[in-house]
Parts: C-alpha cells; structure tokens; sequence
C-alpha cells in the first residue's frame, strides 16, 4: 500500500481547478505499491482516479500519459487520462506530478477467480501491448544494476535479510552473463499482476498503471506476467499453459524465446525478490511481516531454474 502523500478535499479542489473538476469527495486508496492514489467524485456523481507520483518527475509522467494515448490508439484496452482542452494535462501536489484518470469500473480479481480462459485473455492482451507501435520507449528502471543496488542495501541494513539478499545478487550476477541480447525488444508493461487489470464481468475492461513501461525483452514481460498469474501456493499448469497459448495466438515466440525462457524466467522472479525486499520486508513495523513476501519470488525462481515451468508452457 502506498499512501505517502496526503491530499485533503481542498487541496484536490485546488490542484483539478484547471480541468473544471469540483469535486466532492476524495478517498485515499490502498492501491499500489509506489505512488498515492484517490478516488473523487464531484457532485454530478461523476467519479475520477487521481494519481500522485511519488518517483517519477514531470517528464516521467508526461511520458506514460503519451503512452496511453497511443495504446488506446492501437486499440489496446486502458484508461486514457483526462485532458484539457484536449491536451494531455499534469497538475502538481506537494511539487509531484499530479494526473487525472475517468474512473474505469471492474473488478480486480483474487488468485482462486483466475481461471484457464482468463489467462488466455491476459495472455492476448500483453501481446497486443508488445505489438504496439508506439513512438517512444523510455528505458527501464529495473535494469541489473539497480536490483543489484537494491541488494547490497539491503544487506547493509538488515542482518536478517543479508544472506538471501547475497543469495539473490549472486544469481543475478550469474543471469546477467547468460541473457541473451539479441531477444525481440519493444514495449513492456513490466508489473501486470492481478491488481493492474480489471474485469468486467468475464472480460478485461483495461490495463492499468503503465508508469514501469519501458523498452525491454518481450519475453521477460511475459515471464513477469506467467509469475503473476499463474502462482497461488505454486505453479497452476493450466494456468501457465492458457496464458502462453493466448499470448502465442497474437505473437509466436521465436526459437531464440523458447530456448532462453528459463533464464529470463528466473531473472524476471529475481526482480521481485529485489523489489519486495526493498519495498515491503525493509518497511515493515518490527515484529510484523510484510505485505508482501519476498520468499514468494524464490520458491517461483526455483521451478523456473529446474526447467518445470518451461515444461508447463510447453516449450
């Protein structure tokens, strides 16, 4: 949950003035890991998202609002962001970028809702964010350097975190001499778990939060997307199967892909270690766990290492 910058019912008043949006309500949501998020509703009962970045700069922003307007574009199902006068709009809060999304009505699913057919829409849906053509790609903030940076902090403050974080950076050091550079490149969403789709009724209403997009591997993107939904206690085969079937009905993996799966599956769970470390077990109130468990990405690691979940996708 990432709540860090507050916004009263005033301040909102004051930062949407210059869309003409009054509104009447606002509500803190617990949604998301990095950026504040709110919903508002004026008094037409029209009701708004409204994001708070909290890392990202102006012209980080701007650049993710562009991309959604070419996704939409390209017919990939999000949720532009209101303008003005229809231009893209970024106001400022507490001096972060501030943007206004229409609120997009649907259901985020819970593991045990996720079934064969709704993976295979998952699946079609981020290949059809991979063959977008879009006119820019910012680079990635989740490169190996960094995780390894997130790493060694972690190992310097915490005592009890140090050895799987030692354990985590070794094998990272290890998959940055055997990833292949010469994989299909493009555009990846980058975090398309459960919490960045919603549904409505049994079909995918949009794609949410595109601030981690960036130029990178395709198939690492669909190895992230495999570790989101396809893990409850452990690996689903169906699951992991329909998800492959509906990505490769709107883009077959070539034989590069297929042959370094396994490697960029274990890089793709090692980014969560990193990033959960960092983000939850480093935060968390002595004495409690944290939201979310770090511990998770090694198990998914491990199979993706043995080869199984290579199996289960059928290659």
């Amino acid at each position: 949950m990432a709540r860090l910058t507050p916004l009263s019912l005033e301040q909102a008043r004051g930062v949407l003035a210059p869309l003409g949006v009054v509104p009447t309500v606002v509500e803190a949501l617990e949604a998301g890991s990095v950026n504040s998020n709110f919903a508002c509703q004026d008094a037409a009962g029209q009701r708004y998202f409204l994001r708070v970045y909290e890392e990202q700069g102006q012209a980080g922003a701007r650049a993710e609002l562009e991309l959604l307007s070419e996704l939409e574009a390209a017919g990939v199902p999000v949720a532009p962001s209101v303008r003005r006068q229809g231009r893209l709009w970024l106001g400022a809060h507490a001096g972060k970028p501030v943007a206004l999304f229409p609120w997009v009505p649907g259901d985020i699913l819970c593991q045990l809702r996720v079934d064969p057919a709704k993976a295979r829409q998952v699946g079609q849906a981020l290949a059809r964010v991979h063959l977008a053509k879009v006119s820019a790609l910012p680079e990635g903030r989740f490169a190996a350097a960094d995780l390894l940076a997130r790493l060694e902090r972690v190992a310097a403050e915490s005592t009890a975190l140090a050895p799987d974080a030692r354990m985590a950076r070794d094998a990272l050091q290890e998959l940055s001499r055997l990833r292949r550079a010469d994989l299909p490149q493009g555009l990846v969403h980058g975090d398309l778990f459960r919490d960045n789709v919603l549904w409505q009724q049994d079909r995918i209403g949009a794609l949410l939060d595109f601030e981690s997009a960036s130029r990178g591997a395709l198939l690492y993107d669909l190895c992230v997307c495999v570790h989101a939904w396809c893990y409850g206690d452990h690996f689903v085969p169906a699951l992991v199967r329909a998800l492959g079937e509906g990505y490769q009905a709107e883009r077959p993996l070539t034989a590069a892909e297929r042959a370094a799966f396994g490697v960029e599956a274990r890089a793709a769970a090692l980014r969560f270690v990193a990033t959960r470390m960092t983000d939850y077990s480093l935060r968390a109130p002595a004495g409690k766990p944290p939201l979310r468990d770090y511990r998770r990405f090694v198990a998914r690691a491990a199979v993706a290492e043995s080869g199984e979940l290579a199996g289960m996708l059928g290659l």
